[in-house]
Parts: structure tokens; sequence; C-alpha cells
């Protein structure tokens, strides 16, 4: 700071340090590689960095060109974990080893298809990983040379899950030289897209009906029937489409019908970067006094942030009044609720794709934050 020598009023130029920015679209990648530490999350800024740490790609692995699909579809930081194997308890080692990283929120797992006859159980692991750390969102790959029907019976083995989504067909990419070209799970290119419709758009806005690029083929072309049968069973298809290139042409969750709420990812992710958000900014208040004036607080935070996602046009409403509402008082925390040290806060978010307002309840407490669904959806 100038030190001054007398008396008087002095101009002076503070540049603030800009508040660290909220990443979405933040991938890790589980699988194999000819080097690299397998004890580590290993965070990648550019396609290059892949090839420093852990080698070209491998013969038998899918890892390597899923990574560089991310890069190439738009993706700008994603972590990768590099396994031994892709045997179940291998899967399970990566998975919780990532599980630490805060900024990660999507989970790709492309080697699972070196292991096709397996990959529904090792999938259903994704899936229940995600599930358990509650701030993560699977992108699954069909398996390989399949038809509609090959798909259809492997979706029928994953459990309906809210926090995951399954892609097919596969993708014909350049290979190692410039002759050769080879057919890759889609995951990785699609990690890509969801970067860039975040970045550009909004977590808010379904990855869909966006180009995938890097990609000279899909491995098999999908008609108006095939995906007639497809979409309703989940199964996001990637088209390619005359003069328009080849796109993800679908936007569902694996969701059960009895969590209809939970159909679109673009929903469902929208309320895992809400509570992600909440963890990060809102730790703060634990342990503070219980009472109208913390309420109040949490209020006030947490309307300043769903006033900013309705302005992104992530919320439904001709005012902020009729997207949200935020209901923290002595009806969600009495007497017995605050002896167990705990804040409830009830939060209603109308989501753009959504008719009627989809309910969460955020818990303080002396463990974190926690973010629990509430079974009804209150309707406007």
């Amino acid at each position: 700071m100038q030190k001054y020598r007398s008396p008087g009023v002095y101009k002076e130029d503070i540049f603030p340090v800009p508040a660290a920015e909220f990443l979405t679209g933040v991938p890790v990648f589980l699988g194999l590689a000819e080097q690299g530490d397998m004890n580590s999350v290993v965070k990648l800024t550019h396609w290059q960095q892949f090839e420093e740490s852990f080698g070209k790609a491998m013969s038998g692995s899918y890892l390597a060109y899923a990574v560089r699909g991310f890069f190439e579809n738009g993706g700008s930081v994603c972590y990768v974990v590099r396994l031994d194997n892709t045997s179940l308890s291998e899967l399970e080692r990566g998975l919780e080893l990532q599980a630490v990283v805060k900024e990660i929120d999507l989970v790709c797992t492309p080697d699972i298809m070196t292991n096709p006859f397996d990959a529904s159980r090792l999938q259903k692991t994704v899936l229940d990983q995600c599930d358990k750390s509650g701030d993560r969102f699977a992108i699954l790959d069909s398996i390989p040379d399949a038809n509609s029907d090959k798909v259809l019976e492997q979706r029928e083995k994953l459990s309906d899950a809210k926090n995951g989504a399954l892609y097919y067909p596969w993708l014909f990419v350049q290979g190692g030289s410039k002759e050769e070209f080879v057919s890759v799970p889609p995951s990785g290119h699609v990690a890509g897209v969801y970067a860039r419709t975040d970045m550009h758009k909004g977590v808010f806005k379904a990855p869909a009906n966006e180009i995938l690029k890097g990609v000279l083929d899909t491995e098999t072309e999908i008609t108006n029937l095939e995906q007639d049968k497809l979409n309703p069973e989940s199964v996001n298809c990637i088209r390619t489409f005359k003069g328009r290139g080849i796109r993800v042409w679908g936007a569902r969750t694996l969701v059960g019908e009895y969590e209809a709420e939970w159909l679109y990812i673009n929903v469902r992710r929208l309320f895992l970067t809400v509570g992600r958000w909440i963890e990060e900014y809102m730790q703060n208040i634990i342990f503070e006094p219980n009472d109208f004036r913390l309420w109040s607080r949490i209020i006030r935070e947490l309307t300043a942030y769903f006033n900013n996602l309705f302005k992104q046009g992530a919320l439904k409403g001709g005012a902020p009044s009729d997207a949200f509402y935020i209901k923290c008082d002595a009806e969600t925390n009495p007497p017995e609720v605050r002896d167990k040290g705990m804040i409830v806060t009830e939060v209603g978010l109308k989501p753009v794709t959504a008719s009627e307002f989809v309910i969460i309840r955020i818990i303080h407490g002396d463990s974190g934050v926690t973010i629990n669904g509430v079974a009804e959806p209150l309707k406007k």
C-alpha cells in the first residue's frame, strides 16, 4: 500500500481478485494407459498433456480416444485415473480415488467396453457411485457392434438411474495414421458436447442437437423407426443428417417412470449443479446460531443465486416469483430439527422443461450439506 506524508483525501485504484470460476462439464475418465501413476487423479487442460502423462493410444484401450474427443468437442478441463485392468475391484478403486475431487461433475468409463460381456454390471457400479456422491452424472457407452435390439437388452440390464445417460452407437475416428480409422465408444466426444454446451449456453440447456467434431462416421446409421423404439427407453442416439453433420440426438436420463421429473439430462444436471454450488458457497453458515437471522441470510443468498439462474434462462416463469421459491423458517426448522444441529431449507425450482416445481430440501449440519429430493413436486 502507498504511504502518505500528510493528511488529505487520496485516490487509489484497487483491483479485486476475481472469484474462482464455478466450473461444470468437467469429466473424469477412467481407463487403461501404457504409463502413468495409478494412485493419483491427473488434471488435464489440453490433449497434449495426456500423451505426456499417459503415453500414446494403447492397443486394447479407448481412453486416449475418449480424452482426445473431449478436447476436440470443446472441453477445457478433465481428469484422468489410470486403471490397471477393468475388473470390478479396480473400477471401484478408481471411482473412490476420484470421489475426493470436487471439481468433477461427469464420469466416463470408456474402457469398460474392452469387456462388453460384463459391461452392464460395471456400468451399474458407476451409476451407484454417482448416486452415492450426489454431485456427478455418468455418460455411458453402448456395447460395440450392436443393433438396436442389442442396445435395448443392454438398457434393460441397467437399473433405472437419474444420474446417468446411455449413448448409441459407436463412432469412427482418425487413428494413429492418416489412413487408419478406428471405432470408439462415444462417451468422450459426448462429454465434450456437455462442456461446450455448458460454456456457451449453460448447464440448463440440453446437450443435444449438437454437432460431434472429430468424428468421421457412426458405426450404425439409425433410422427414424429405430429411434422411435430407442428414445422412449432412454437410449440417446447419435445420428447423421444430410447437410447437418453428425449430431447428438437425445437428452434423456436412465430414470424410471416413477421419477419423471428427472427425465431430461439438463433438468437433472441443473439440480446437481445447484447442490454443488450450495455445498461450495454456503459451508460458512454451519455452526451459526439457528434463528431467524440465519434463515434470512440463507434466503437472501439463495435468492441472489436463483435470480441469476432465472436471468440466464435456466428457470421458467414471467418473473422470479413464478420460477422459484425458498422456505427457511420456523416451520422447516422446528425445535426438534434445531436440537439436532440441522438447518433445513425447502427450495422449489421450475426448470425450463418442467411444468411443475421440482422440490429439494437442503440440510446443513455439522457433517456438511445434504441435498434431499421431495417425493411429490408442488404444483404452482
